[in-house]
């Protein structure tokens, strides 16, 4: 390519994140789950790494931060879509899936923020093998250290901890479907189905298989809670390095999605 057809970027820096972050809001002190995907930015100098540094700069290890450290490869293989696996399968793969290992369960591409994150000193993480959050700062251990089995983005879990504390949400790169704690609202609402799920553990005894009751969450629907978010101008929305970043509050996300469901049986949600 020649040098005129050359596209020159604006470098981001661990410095100009931080400065972006907190006109949006976010301030030391603070609770805030986090949703990054660095594939976003066009030029972002340190990934991943400085997404993490920038947030823990503003944030400070007198606020808290919350990543969710999502496996998705430790779950139930008949419900798998990419791939399909054959019935006669089944069991072969569930007794082949690794026990869960929180720091080193594999993530997907867009989780490398998460993956970080997860390996700093400090980072605490809950035991959900298939649901886990990582957390890093002064309520890290309250937001993880009691997150149920069954139904694990209930109020029994680090979202619905989020959530009682009235933290923030900042999403960088991603949008509202990646967004966790509004599947809280689909547990204060009799909005969906409930559903046997299943994911390997270690114990005592070795690895084992274990089935748990969960609801058959879907983000599908967050799209619109963003619509009504916006109307009501509860969401602070900037541009930097071709990168959107939204802050907003999680109990007020979460309260207007329970609105939403709570106008919707269980079939309207289906249909």
């Amino acid at each position: 390519m020649a040098e005129s057809e050359k596209i020159a970027y604006d470098p981001i820096t661990r410095q100009r994140l931080v400065e972006t972050l907190k006109r949006c809001g976010v301030r030391a002190g603070d609770m805030v789950e986090v949703h990054a995907d660095v594939r976003a930015f066009e030029c972002l100098i340190g990934k991943e790494e400085t997404v993490v540094d920038a947030l823990m700069d503003v944030v400070t290890p007198e606020g808290t931060i919350l990543m969710v450290n999502r496996c998705v490869a430790n779950s139930e293989p008949s419900l798998w879509d990419n791939p399909q696996i054959v019935p006669s399968m089944y069991g072969v793969v569930r007794n082949s899936i690794p026990g869960f290992d929180p720091k080193n369960c594999v993530l997907d591409d867009s989780s490398r923020v998460v993956d970080n994150f997860r390996h700093r000193e400090g980072v605490v993480m809950s035991s959900h093998p298939s649901w886990s959050f990582a957390a890093w700062g002064a309520s890290a251990d309250f937001l993880c250290n009691q997150q149920s089995l069954h139904f694990p983005l209930s109020e029994e879990s680090p979202i619905g901890r989020l959530y009682q504390r009235r933290g923030k949400v900042v999403l960088i790169g991603e949008d509202f479907e990646a967004c966790t704690c509004l599947y809280l609202a689909e547990h204060k609402t009799a909005c969906r189905m409930i559903t046997i799920r299943g994911a390997s553990m270690k114990g005592e005894d070795g690895t084992s298989w274990h089935k748990y009751l969960d609801l058959d969450i879907s983000s599908v629907p967050f799209q619109k809670i963003k619509v009504s978010m916006i109307r009501k101008n509860m969401i602070k929305e900037t541009m930097l390095g071709g990168c959107k970043i939204h802050v907003f509050s999680a109990s007020d996300a979460v309260d207007e999605a329970v609105a939403y469901f709570s106008l919707r049986t269980v079939f309207d949600v289906y249909r």
